[in-house]
This record gives structure tokens, C-alpha cells and sequence, in this order.
């Protein structure tokens, strides 16, 4: 009976122990769910796109396009019947000599009848078949290849937006700053002014500060939720400003020096890609032209029933079958073939000259970010010293003021310019990661 109760407890405590295991990694996954990075937000934002949903709808017409092509070398039936009266039918009158008896030729009805089928099967088309097919697919790349440079686009509008809530919760966490600095300076003016050392003035002054601080934080609250609010619509998640949003890391030096030194790096941006694709598409339209202006070849059947079946003099009704093979050329295409390869070649050098377009703003770009990217990068280097010094002013004003040797107005001058410098340190790194984020952007660095 004891060993039975303490395999039960044993059980028991096993029970207990995955149940806290449970527990934990569901609290944990939940803690997770609160934290937000922007590979993810890309991530969820490409999903989200409303257009993704063209990607199935082009794989799917492509497929039915081409299979409806392939069904080209399938029989081609046909069926029609035929009732009709003419005015006049074929007589044949025969000028006998003299003595012969007469030859009666048969006169067909004028009313005539026919119930026909007929199978056409193709032997060869000049091609026409396999141009169609490689001119569909070629068409289906152009069009996927159109959607994910589209699609291409989200990663700027997505690092803008993230930024820009790095930014206004980075700001938001100064103006608590500020606002506990102000209070800490307020309860300081109390203490002077109940020691006469302070007039209401001197308490008005810090107090106004606190006031815009509060507007300050207000703007910037309402901005906050602007960013997090379109964050939200991009990614299609819930998201609110309570949420922990991961500052990234800026990568490895080696990282940073290859950006630094970048220059154009087209073929593995989605653009490069379409302008191949578009090539691909024109050069399936030559083929096709060539191939439309080749002869066809094919095998047809026909049998029918009517009257007159193939014997035009037997006015009965009888069953008949023709068969064989047929030649036929439409030359017609020959007479605007010139102009039509000359199109071809005029939309080729249009894809050429939008290549080499986005090649010069490349050229163009990749230095103003490169250069924007290094100027940020060197303006952090003295944050930290100039934030030092209006510390140390800082400090020294506060002395002043216990002093009586200066007002608290110049006292919150020199506040607010620390703080003013501590907000342009969050601006600077946001800025520079800005850049980098929209350097990798422009070269498809991941």
C-alpha cells in the first residue's frame, strides 16, 4: 500500500512538473509576442501584402495557357449539316451524230442535303505551339517579376516607419528624463524660496518648462501611436505603443566597411531581374512572328450523308468519306514582318535604356548614402563629449543658483541645452542606422 501511494506522489509530482514547464514557456512565448524586431515586421509585411495573392494567380493562368496550347495537337472536330435549293444545276446535254441512240445524263435535284463531320488532326505548325508556350511563360516571369519588385518596395516603407518609432520612443524616454529633471529642479526652487533665496519668478519659470515638457510629450505620444498605427496596417498585426521595439544592430565592421565602400551591386536587386524578364518576354515575340510565318501541315477526315452524296448525278441519299493531308501558308504575315522585328528591336532598346537608367541613379545614389551614412557615423563620435560638457555647465549652473549668483532661468537655458543635446544623440544613432538600414536597401544587403 506504500509503495502504491508513493509511485502515485512520484506521478503526481511528475504531472506538477510538466504542467510548470508548460507554463513557463507559454508565459515565455507571450513575453516574446510583447517584443517586435524589423526582420520580423518585414517578414509579416511581405506576407500581408494584399498582392501576394497575384503570385497563385499567375502560376495558375500560366499553367491553364499552356495546357490549352498543348490541346492544339488533339483532334480538332467539327460537325454541321446543311439544307439548301438553287435556282440552277449542273445539265450536260450531249450533241450525238445522227443514228446513235440518245444518252440520258442524270440532272441533279435542286434541293440538296448534308450532314457532315469532320476531324483535323496538325502534323506540324512551324512552331506556332512551342513559340505560344515559351511566349506565355516568358510573360508569367515578367508579371511575378513585376510583383516582388513591387513587393521589393515594403522594405524602405517598413524601415521607415520602424525607425521612426525607435525615434519617438527614444525621444519619449529623454522627455521623462527631462520632466524628473524639471521636478527634481522645481522641488530645489521650493526649498530657495522658502528660504528667501528664491522669488515666485524663479518657481513660474520651471514650472512653464514643465508645461511645454508635458505638450512635448503629448506631440510625441500622438506621433508614437501615428507610426505604430501604420506599423500595424503594413504588418497586419495588433501592435500597440506598449510594446518593446528591438533597436538593430548596426552589423559587424567588416559589415559596415563593405557598405562603406559599395558601389553599384544591380544583379541581385529584383529590378535587375525584371529588365531580364522583359528581354525574355520581346524575344519570345520574335519567335512567335517567325513561327507564324512558316506553312502548316495537318491530316484531315471527313464523312458525311447526303444528297447527292460525292456522285452528283445520284439524286439519293448516301454516305461518303474524303481523307488526306493539306498545306496551308497565310504569307500575309510577310508583308509587315520588317516593321514587326523592327518594333521588337525598338522595345528592346527601351529595356536597355531603363537598365541603364536605374544603373545611373544607382550610381548616383549609393555615394549620397554612403557619404550621408559616414557624416552620422562621425557626428556619435562627439555626442558623448558635448552631452559631458553641457553637463558640466549643468552642474555648475545649479552651484550658481544655490549660490545666488545666477537666475534659474539661465538655470533651464542651461538645462534644456543638455537635454537638447542628449535628444540629438538618439537622432544621430537613429540616423545613422537609418542610413545603414537604407544603404543595404539600395545594394539588397541583407
Amino acid at each position: 500500500m506504500y509503495a502504491e501511494l508513493t509511485k502515485y506522489s512520484k506521478q503526481l509530482k511528475n504531472i506538477g512538473f510538466i504542467c510548470l514547464v508548460w507554463l513557463i514557456g507559454a508565459l515565455s512565448l507571450e513575453a516574446k509576442g510583447q517584443v517586435i524586431t524589423l526582420d520580423r515586421c518585414q517578414e509579416l509585411a511581405r506576407e500581408n501584402y494584399p498582392a501576394l495573392v497575384r503570385y497563385g494567380i499567375i502560376e495558375k493562368t500560366k499553367e491553364y495557357t499552356i495546357a490549352n496550347a498543348n490541346r492544339a495537337y488533339l483532334p480538332q472536330g467539327s460537325f454541321s449539316a446543311q439544307a439548301s435549293w438553287q435556282s440552277d444545276v449542273t445539265k450536260i446535254n450531249l450533241d450525238l451524230p445522227e443514228g446513235m441512240p440518245p444518252i440520258e445524263v442524270p440532272v441533279p435535284d435542286k434541293d440538296q442535303y448534308r450532314v457532315v463531320a469532320e476531324l483535323n488532326q496538325l502534323i506540324w505548325d512551324g512552331g506556332q505551339i512551342a513559340a505560344r508556350k515559351k511566349e506565355v511563360e516568358a510573360g508569367a516571369q515578367l508579371e511575378l517579376q513585376q510583383l516582388e519588385t513591387e513587393v521589393y518596395g515594403l522594405r524602405e516603407r517598413v524601415n521607415n516607419v520602424f525607425f521612426g518609432i525607435l525615434l519617438m520612443k527614444a525621444n519619449l524616454h529623454q522627455q521623462s528624463t527631462l520632466e524628473n529633471e524639471l521636478q527634481r529642479n522645481l522641488d530645489k526652487v521650493m526649498a530657495y524660496l522658502e528660504n528667501g533665496l528664491a522669488n515666485e519668478a524663479d518657481v513660474s519659470t520651471v514650472k512653464v518648462e514643465q508645461l511645454k515638457a508635458k505638450q512635448q510629450r503629448v506631440q510625441l505620444e500622438s506621433a508614437l501611436e501615428a507610426y505604430v498605427h501604420v506599423l500595424s496596417v503594413l504588418t497586419g498585426e495588433p501592435m500597440d505603443t506598449g510594446m518593446t521595439f528591438v533597436k538593430p544592430e548596426p552589423g559587424t565592421e567588416a559589415t559596415i566597411q563593405t557598405l562603406l565602400q559599395a558601389t553599384r551591386l544591380p544583379t541581385n536587386r529584383p529590378e535587375w531581374a525584371l529588365f531580364q524578364a522583359q528581354e525574355n518576354a520581346i524575344d519570345s515575340k520574335r519567335s512567335l512572328l517567325n513561327a507564324r510565318s512558316r506553312p502548316v501541315i495537318g491530316a484531315f477526315a471527313q464523312g458525311g450523308y447526303g444528297k447527292p452524296g460525292l456522285n452528283m448525278f445520284e439524286n439519293e441519299f448516301e454516305p461518303y468519306f474524303v481523307g488526306g493531308i493539306k498545306l496551308t501558308w497565310n504569307f500575309s504575315s510577310l508583308y509587315t514582318r520588317k516593321n514587326d522585328l523592327r518594333m521588337i528591336n525598338l522595345q528592346k532598346e527601351a529595356v536597355n535604356a531603363q537598365r541603364e537608367t536605374f544603373l545611373y541613379q544607382l550610381d548616383m545614389e549609393i555615394p549620397r548614402q554612403r557619404v550621408e551614412m559616414e557624416r552620422y557615423r562621425k557626428t556619435m563620435e562627439e555626442d558623448d563629449e558635448i552631452i559631458q560638457h553641457h553637463r558640466i555647465m549643468r552642474e555648475a549652473a545649479e552651484a550658481k543658483v544655490e549660490n545666488g549668483t545666477l537666475t534659474v532661468s539661465d538655470l533651464m537655458k542651461e538645462l534644456l541645452a543638455e537635454e537638447a543635446a542628449k535628444q540629438a544623440k538618439t537622432l544621430h544613432e537613429i540616423q545613422y542606422l537609418m542610413s545603414l538600414y537604407a544603404l543595404k536597401n539600395t545594394v539588397n544587403m541583407e
